[in-house]
Order: C-alpha cells, then sequence, then structure tokens
C-alpha cells in the first residue's frame, strides 16, 4: 500500500472513500467535519440523521467508523469517524488508532481502493499532531487490506504535512 502527504482540502479529492473525522453526533461540525458536511451537501445530513434514528440513536462511539455515500464529493463514499477529544479526557492512544484503523477496515470492505485521511483528533479534540501523525501511519502500515492501494493524508497546512512526513 502506498502512503502520500498532501498538503490541500480533503474535500477535493478524487478518492474512493474519504475519511470524516465526525462528532459522535454525525450531524455536522466545525473543521475537517463541516466542511465535508458543506461540499457533500444536505444529502450528507439527511443520511447521518438516518443513522442516528437506526443504528447509532447514543451517537457513533469514539474510535469506530461507519460509512455514507459521499454525495456531493469526488469520492464514492465517506467514513465517518469519532476520534478521541483530548480536552474531554479521552486520552487513550488505543482510542485514536481504532479510529484510523476501523476507517481503513471499513474502506476495505466497501472495496475501496484508495483513502483520504485528516488529521483525526489533531485539531479542535487537542491531540499532538505528532502522536496522531505516528498513530495514523503504524496504523495504516499495520493494516492487512485487500482492496486499499493508496492512502493519502490531506493536511490542510505544510506545516501539518512536515509532522506526517516526518513520521512515516
Amino acid at each position: 500500500m502506498r502512503i502520500d502527504i498532501v498538503t490541500g482540502d480533503i474535500t477535493t479529492r478524487r478518492v474512493d472513500a474519504m475519511v470524516n473525522a465526525a462528532n459522535s453526533s454525525l450531524l455536522g461540525g466545525g473543521g475537517v467535519d463541516g466542511a465535508i458536511h458543506r461540499a457533500a451537501g444536505p444529502e450528507l445530513l439527511a443520511a447521518c440523521q438516518a443513522l442516528r434514528e437506526k443504528e447509532y440513536r447514543d451517537g457513533l462511539p469514539v474510535g469506530h467508523a461507519v460509512a455514507t455515500p459521499a454525495f456531493r464529493l469526488p469520492a464514492r463514499w465517506v467514513i465517518h469517524t469519532v476520534g478521541p477529544n483530548w480536552h474531554a479526557g479521552q486520552r487513550d492512544p488505543d482510542l485514536l488508532h481504532s479510529a484510523f484503523e476501523e476507517s481503513l477496515t471499513l474502506a476495505d470492505r466497501l472495496g475501496a481502493t484508495s483513502v483520504a485521511f485528516p488529521a483525526i483528533s489533531a485539531g479542535i479534540y487537542g491531540w499532538d499532531p505528532r502522536v496522531v501523525a505516528r498513530t495514523a501511519v503504524d496504523a495504516v502500515r499495520g493494516a492487512d487490506t485487500e482492496t486499499v492501494e493508496l492512502v493519502e493524508f490531506v493536511l490542510r497546512t505544510p506545516d501539518m504535512a512536515d509532522v506526517f512526513v516526518a513520521a512515516s
């Protein structure tokens, strides 16, 4: 599996699966979550609301992942995952690892050959970007996938991209 580190806007990436750093409500928010919801259009919110009404009445648990269609995004699927929130006391690195691993496993089950990841939990959730980068790279390198050939880490700033380059 090839790993690319890209500086830019994840909502513009032409990949099979785009990972959303979602909150447990799945109903949109700030940062990557808000950007993906805006770019995908109102259909994404409706799909997430349907998930909340059925499978995830109490929200998506930290470290888990679920997929929806990507609607207006240049991807086939959006994989929503909830990373741990450092500020809320969710400091177990296994939860962070799980968010990356579960997303990649789900992408593989969907038959995706390419996946774009943001720096899950490195923004408003307060995790050290170096820990996020090491965890993300380790999770991807340790993954046993059948279909995924390319993983892109799509970072908003050159500084964050440098952190991921150093971890890879």
